[in-house]
């Protein structure tokens, strides 16, 4: 069985988890997104770090999740990599067994 395959079977069997899951999903979006713009730059974090004037290691909490970042910490280390910080707002997808008004 496939990780997604069996988070997809918990978050059927088990309300809390879905629910935990679905909790974590902007951090885990903007940790997602930030490695990945690293990344594409062929950057590591100390480069990164050192663009932005932030500390390695706090680079490294933010990607790991273990760091909520201020927006205007994010604005700068999308600086330091010759970038934007565009935040949005989306509709919720309705959950699963329920109805949208």
């Amino acid at each position: 069985m496939k990780l997604r395959e069996f988070v997809e079977e918990q978050e059927r069997l088990d309300p809390e988890f879905a629910e935990a899951r679905h909790e974590f999903q902007p951090e885990a979006a903007l940790m997602r997104a930030m490695i990945e713009a690293r990344q594409s730059q062929n950057l590591t974090q100390k480069e990164l770090a050192e663009r932005c004037g932030i500390a390695q290691a706090e680079i490294s909490r933010i990607e790991r999740g273990i760091r909520n970042p201020s927006i205007r910490v994010l604005q700068k280390i999308a600086e330091g990599m010759d970038m934007y910080l565009q935040i949005s707002f989306l509709p919720r997808d309705p959950q699963p067994g329920t109805r949208s008004a």
